[in-house]
C-alpha cells in the first residue's frame, strides 16, 4: 500500500483531492513528477492558480514547512510559478462553463450536473 498525498508534510485532504482530480494518486507518484510537473497537471485539471498553493507543494516535498518560504527563495519560487501558471492551457472544457466564465462565475465540470 502507497502513502497517501496526505501524508507529505503541509499537504492535507483538499489537496489530495486535487491530485487525484489530476490522476496522481499517492504520496511516491507525487514526489516522483516532482514539485512543477505535479503543479502543471494541478492546474490542466482545473484547480485555481494560487502561488501559495505552489510554494506550500514545494516546501513539502522538501520536508520544510510551508511559512519556511522566504526572501530571495521566495521570489525565485514566483518567477518559477508564474512560468508554470502561462505555460498551462486552461481552456473550458465545455460552452457552459465558458460561457459562465465569461460574467464572472467560475465553475468547474463537476460543478454542472445532468439533469
Amino acid at each position: 500500500m502507497s502513502d497517501p498525498v496526505s501524508s507529505i508534510r503541509n499537504l492535507g485532504p483538499a489537496f489530495e483531492q486535487s491530485c487525484a482530480r489530476a490522476g496522481i494518486h499517492s504520496a511516491q507518484e507525487l514526489r516522483d513528477l516532482g514539485a512543477d510537473e505535479a503543479y502543471a497537471r494541478l492546474l490542466q485539471a482545473g484547480t485555481r492558480p494560487h502561488f501559495i498553493g505552489y510554494y506550500v507543494l514545494v516546501m513539502g516535498l522538501q520536508g520544510r514547512p510551508w511559512n519556511d518560504c522566504k526572501g530571495e527563495e521566495k521570489k525565485a519560487l514566483r518567477v518559477k510559478f508564474d512560468v508554470i501558471k502561462s505555460s498551462v492551457s486552461t481552456a473550458p472544457e465545455t460552452q457552459m462553463i465558458s460561457d459562465l466564465d465569461a460574467i464572472g462565475i467560475r465553475v468547474a465540470p463537476k460543478d454542472l450536473k445532468q439533469v
